[in-house]
């Protein structure tokens, strides 16, 4: 008689605390799937007459529509990401680098591994290549210590530029 009291009482027990135990699970949770990006932002601008044959960039003017690339090479010297993108009506560059991988930690950062170069200018009179900032070799990101973080998106965001179109025809400067 006392063992089947016993058994009745580890039972109600066990029957109270069930409900108590999955009173806290929390049951399947919604998850939402994080995006990391590398973002590369940069300028794109006319170089003034003026500064024609310098890296000087005063009197410029931005360029709406430029185009840019940015290549990025694994540790083996092998292209592992290229596309070309164009700057927004300010001569501003966003560039998501979609797609990206690293395949080492270390030499395949992007620091390491991508360049920015000038693809394309929109302007007649103003397309011709000029290497400020590294533009016609390409040039390194920087790294600005710059994230956009979102709920399902975070960014790191690298600099590049800024960078130059000059016009074909400059006047002669005057000689004094």
């Amino acid at each position: 008689m006392a063992s089947s009291q016993l058994v009745l009482i580890v039972s109600l027990l066990l029957a109270l605390a069930v409900p108590l135990i999955t009173a806290y699970d929390k049951g399947p949770t919604k998850s939402v799937e994080k995006t990391d990006q590398v973002v590369v932002e940069g300028m794109v601008y006319c170089q003034s007459c003026d500064n024609y044959g310098s890296w000087s960039l005063s009197k410029a003017k931005p360029i709406a529509g430029a185009k840019v690339s940015v290549i990025c090479k694994n540790y083996k010297k092998r292209v592992s990401f290229y596309k070309a993108f164009k700057t927004d009506e300010t001569g501003y560059l966003f560039a998501e680098l979609d797609g990206f991988k690293m395949g080492h930690s270390y030499l395949d950062h992007p620091l390491h591994s991508c360049r920015v170069k000038l693809v394309d200018s929109p302007l007649e009179n103003c397309d011709v290549f000029t290497n400020v900032n590294y533009g016609i070799t390409g040039a390194r990101l920087r790294f600005l210590d710059k994230t956009l973080k979102r709920s399902n998106y975070e960014a790191v965001i690298y600099a590049a530029g800024p960078f130059a179109f000059r016009p074909a025809h400059c006047p002669p400067k005057p000689e004094y």
